[in-house]
């Protein structure tokens, strides 16, 4: 099974095992190396702690043992996806817009492959709305490397 795919299953077995516990599957990784690492990141209103991690966890776990989707030994990392959280999906650019993010594109354009921005949301049409010191500018998903919560220090 391609690393897209685990993924994609992991995460469809892990939302509801998460919004039980009140909570909510925000992204999955699944690295095959040597050592293959399935990684879990989980949000709710006012941040995760370390029990809600361990319940989910060992619940998916177990699932994960019985479904036996991955044949290959991983580890299983169950976390928060930290406060410069990649934005992936639809909705949590909705949640996070008028938040400055940093863009990492597949290819350059005039901004260039990095830069920062404020996130003005989605269209309708789903173009990622990115508002730069040049204005507006609007990005298609699939030119998006990684877009990630900016953090100042």
């Amino acid at each position: 099974m391609r690393q897209t795919s685990i993924a994609a299953r992991v995460e469809h077995l892990a939302q509801p095992l998460a919004a039980a516990h009140g909570m909510e599957v925000v992204d999955v990784e699944y690295i095959r190396a040597h050592d293959s690492i399935l990684r879990v990141y989980l949000d709710k209103e006012g941040g995760v702690d370390l029990n809600d991690c361990q319940a989910v966890s060992e619940a998916l776990g177990e699932l994960l043992d019985r479904e036996d989707i991955i044949r290959d030994n991983y580890l299983l990392e169950v976390s928060s996806p930290g406060i410069d959280r990649v934005i992936k999906k639809e909705k949590d650019m909705r949640r996070f817009a008028g938040s400055k993010v940093d863009v990492k594109l597949f290819a350059p354009t005039a901004l260039g492959k990095e830069f920062t921005a404020v996130l003005n949301g989605v269209t309708d049409d789903g173009q990622i709305r990115l508002l730069t010191d040049d204005g507006e500018t609007l990005l298609d998903n699939s030119q998006l490397a990684q877009m990630r919560l900016h953090v100042e220090f």
